[in-house]
């Protein structure tokens, strides 16, 4: 597990590798084993299992709740010198689970054939483990921050945008959840492209702007068609072109990043991702996103009765946003795949529902130097790359309450690749290989001695 570079960094503290793998084995299984879908979450007992842990090591915990029942976990591990804080940040709450499509029960939280199965043992209860048990394993070693201080938040209510967790924390108790460093989930599996292989490091996440789009007609009995002028049928055309094309792309700063990091041209990237598809589409379909804004059409209604020709049919489109493009650059896009509104060409309205901005951190920093080192000692070879997740995580909340704080997404793996951990997030069968929950495991503990001395 791990070169001995890593192995002796360790060492030093008085860990043993083996046993910190197995520790982190036996609080991903006990963690998995309650049952916290949100909703409700129920996360209460999960938490006390996670501070009891700690605290035995030599952690001060404090559990603060936004409701009964909902505790979010804050505990720190303070140096003798001021210096930075370093959190390593994780929530507690998963997305419902459905037996009857898994091979095994999600709430077990057993080993079987090298993977430890259950909900949560990928998005993102394994991180939390492997950082918990880097922790107490240092604690009880005796070691503390030469400066600064550890940190680690375990917070409810992520899947649900963090109102209860990250959200409120950051908000209603910001000295208590301010940090300058911060590691939390959405990177850290391995790719293979062109030769190179490669661990993503979430420097960046797209953003929000879903929006509807409408189009109007007049209301008649459905027996008699022609005396109406349907919606629905209004809404056929904007749906062929929602379907034939995406936005043209817009890279941001951390798209073209990528580009350059993987070999390819970053003013190309139509070239680039057709080069992609070529090597692995599915690697092309999963990277394409960073490259620009995204439209998702995904619910539509017209008539409320099966007799009545709709005057109105509403189709929402889920948009996702690369950071530093906003709603202009949306509705450029919207025009610019469904043509300008009205008569001669395609006839709809638009109304923004939700906005909420792409946020990021520098993609060149002292702690991604040290894990770009920590990836290319443990794998030689390897190197880490900047990424934008397509989706948005806690980190978020940390970035708009402490504008300094750089905060990346990164929990690696070397053994399941990005392409077989991907399907298994928020689906059936999840799992992980306990040889990346090991390596993990080592990478928060040596991240910790590294950066805080």
């Amino acid at each position: 597990m791990g070169t001995d570079s890593s192995s002796s960094a360790t060492a030093t503290a008085g860990i043993d590798a083996v046993e910190l793998a197995r520790e982190a084995e036996a609080l991903l299984g006990g963690l998995i084993r309650f049952n916290t879908v949100n909703p409700p979450g129920n996360e209460e007992q999960a938490q006390q299992f996670l501070a009891d842990h700690l605290r035995a090591a030599g952690f001060q915990c404090e559990l603060l709740a936004a409701e009964p029942g909902r505790p979010n976990l804050l505990a720190r591990l303070k140096g003798s010198a001021p210096g930075p804080t370093l959190c390593y940040l994780g929530h507690v709450d998963t997305v419902l689970a459905n037996p009857a499509e898994w091979q095994r029960d999600p709430w077990s939280g057993e080993i079987v054939d090298g993977f430890l199965w259950g909900r949560g043992a990928i998005d993102m209860k394994s991180q939390v483990a492997a950082e918990i048990a880097a922790c107490a394993a240092l604690a009880r070693a005796g070691w503390r921050p030469a400066t600064g201080e550890l940190l680690i938040a375990a917070v409810v209510d992520e899947e649900t945008g963090g109102e209860l967790g990250a959200q409120w924390i950051t908000r209603e108790h910001p000295d208590k959840s301010r940090c300058d460093l911060l590691i939390n989930e959405g990177g850290g599996a391995f790719f293979d492209y062109a030769g190179r292989r490669c661990y993503g490091v979430c420097c960046a996440e797209k953003g929000v702007f879903r929006f509807a789009v409408s189009t109007d007609g007049t209301a008649a009995h459905a027996s008699l068609p022609a005396l109406g002028d349907n919606a629905l049928l209004k809404m056929g055309p904007v749906l062929d072109r929602l379907a034939a094309r995406q936005p043209s792309y817009a890279l941001c700063a951390e798209a073209q990043a990528f580009l350059e990091a993987v070999g390819e041209d970053p003013g190309d990237p139509v070239g680039a991702v057709e080069r992609m598809r070529q090597s692995d589409p599915v690697l092309a379909r999963v990277f394409e996103p960073m490259l620009g804004i995204t439209f998702s059409p995904t619910r539509i209604r017209a008539s409320e009765k099966i007799n009545v020709i709709p005057s109105l049919a509403e189709c929402k489109v889920d948009c996702r946003v690369p950071p530093g493009l906003g709603e202009d650059e949306v509705r450029a896009a919207i025009v610019e795949v469904l043509g300008e509104p009205g008569p001669p060409g395609v006839e709809y309205r638009t109304e923004f529902t939700e906005r909420i901005a792409g946020n990021r951190s520098p993609a060149d920093s002292n702690l991604m130097d040290t894990i770009a080192t920590w990836v290319a000692e443990q794998d030689p070879g390897a190197r880490a790359v900047p990424v934008v997740l397509p989706g948005f995580t806690d980190s978020r909340h940390y970035r708009d309450a402490f504008p300094d704080c750089v905060a990346y997404g990164f929990f690696p793996h070397r053994h399941q690749s990005l392409l077989e951990t991907s399907p298994l997030i928020h689906g059936a069968d999840e799992r992980i290989d306990v040889r990346d929950l090991g390596f993990a495991t080592q990478f928060f503990c040596d991240v910790a001695l590294r950066t805080l001395g």
